[in-house]
């Protein structure tokens, strides 16, 4: 496919989306399940008090930064939805932004046209934007920060990072990959770093250039660069928080920022926990509950990180699966966090459609459906079935467990860094 092509799938893409954004308004006038997401009215009504004047806060479950409910002003001004033309369009920016990594990567165009594909025409993607999500923009903002990083610039991904963790909390947990990839980073005389080309062979596991013990790999995370993307990005979420605790106060903190730590939903959702917070939300729950169910969580994320923080974006994205998949609370619109990871990862995959990949899809698709079914069943129909739900609940995380070991297993290991000394010279290239 040629570059006109791209022009064109974007081209489409926009259309759709506008499509959308009309329908879901008649959708919502006319129909018994509203098509608009209930956070975008939250946002709204947050955005609406910010233009009078008072704090987004006053409009309760609104918990997020008031960076939000500022980019939402023109709701008031312009029209109610312009907050999902703006989260829309971070969508179609999120297909570029593939393609640009990608690119970056040096992969062959037809196989960065049909990545940007599998983003753009996703059906849980596109809704996303235009049902009034905001997750595109934090979409958009990660790839950006890999980005950044590909092209050595430590200072614009250190900001926009402390940017995204202060504006979504959830990108905190990419510290330690973005760390372990930065600490591995060879730079050239002209301060350039060389990346490791996209092969259609397959790539090996590396091993390190040389053994190394517990002190000097803890050592060894301390560079330039790590230093200077910690200071930069930590000074950026502080100081953002900084303004908005002078403007909002404790208020601020608490919804914004500590909900989030501490967050146990007692409404029905994919976790496989909802049954437990359900049953026991009023009493609360002991430290060692809590330890419990964060425990599994933890180790994973540790594991995966270690494995594969030097192939980024493949370490970005199994960790996200990992996380959403064994978080406490999971939503729908929490799958788009490992989407915009997965174009990223395709071209080196090993796993054919036909027939492991449509297996997956398939075991995917069935679980959440047959989650969905029960969740009608209790949200618009009133019956009792806890039960039932908490068991498709527990089929799904087993689905999404099979996925991800699938994926992994037929993956073609490739750190994004390539090792000056040791690289063949023809898959490494610097930036120019």
């Amino acid at each position: 496919m040629t570059k006109l092509d791209l022009n064109r799938l974007i081209l489409i893409s926009a259309i759709l989306r506008l499509i959308l954004i009309f329908y879901g308004e008649l959708q919502d006038a006319h129909m018994e399940v509203p098509y608009t997401d209930v956070d975008y009215l939250v946002f709204s009504d947050a955005s609406a008090m910010v233009a009078s004047g008072r704090s987004p806060f006053e409009r309760s479950t609104y918990r997020y930064s008031p960076l939000l409910a500022f980019l939402l002003l023109p709701n008031s001004w312009i029209h109610r939805s312009w907050g999902k033309l703006l989260f829309s369009s971070a969508d179609l920016l999120v297909g570029l932004l593939i393609n640009k990594i990608l690119k970056l990567r040096g992969v062959p165009e037809n196989l960065r046209t049909w990545a940007v594909i599998s983003w753009l025409f996703n059906p849980f993607t596109f809704t996303i934007g235009t049902r009034g999500n905001c997750e595109p923009i934090v979409c958009a903002v990660i790839l950006w920060i890999i980005i950044s990083l590909l092209n050595g610039k430590v200072l614009q991904a250190a900001f926009f990072y402390g940017l995204i963790v202060h504006f979504r909390i959830y990108p905190i947990v990419y510290c330690l990959p973005f760390v372990l990839a930065l600490s591995k980073q060879q730079m050239d005389s002209n301060g350039r770093p060389a990346l490791t080309q996209w092969s259609p062979k397959p790539n090996p596991m590396p091993m390190p250039p040389k053994k190394m013990g517990l002190i000097s790999h803890l050592m060894g995370l301390f560079t330039k660069q790590t230093l200077l993307f910690g200071v930069i990005s930590g000074f950026t979420f502080v100081f953002l928080t900084s303004i908005f605790f002078y403007l909002y106060g404790w208020e601020f903190l608490n919804e914004a920022l500590l909900y989030h730590l501490t967050r146990t939903d007692p409404r029905h959702n994919f976790s496989i926990y909802f049954y437990h917070i359900y049953l026991n939300h009023q009493k609360g729950f002991s430290i060692g509950e809590k330890v419990v169910s964060f425990l599994p969580q933890l180790m994973v994320q540790l594991a995966l990180v270690f494995r594969f923080a030097w192939d980024l974006p493949f370490c970005l994205f199994v960790q996200t699966v990992a996380f959403v998949a064994f978080n406490k609370v999971m939503t729908a619109q929490y799958f788009v966090w490992f989407f915009c990871l997965l174009p990223l990862i395709l071209p080196w995959t090993l796993l054919k459609l036909k027939w492991k990949g449509l297996i997956c899809i398939f075991a995917w698709m069935v679980s959440q459906l047959h989650w969905l079914m029960w969740a009608y069943f209790l949200e618009f129909r009133g019956k009792n079935v806890f039960v039932p739900l908490w068991m498709a609940s527990l089929l799904f995380l087993a689905s999404n467990t099979l996925v991800l070991v699938m994926i992994i297993r037929h993956h073609k290991y490739s750190p994004v860094f390539a090792y000056l000394a040791e690289a063949d010279v023809s898959k490494a290239r610097k930036i120019q």
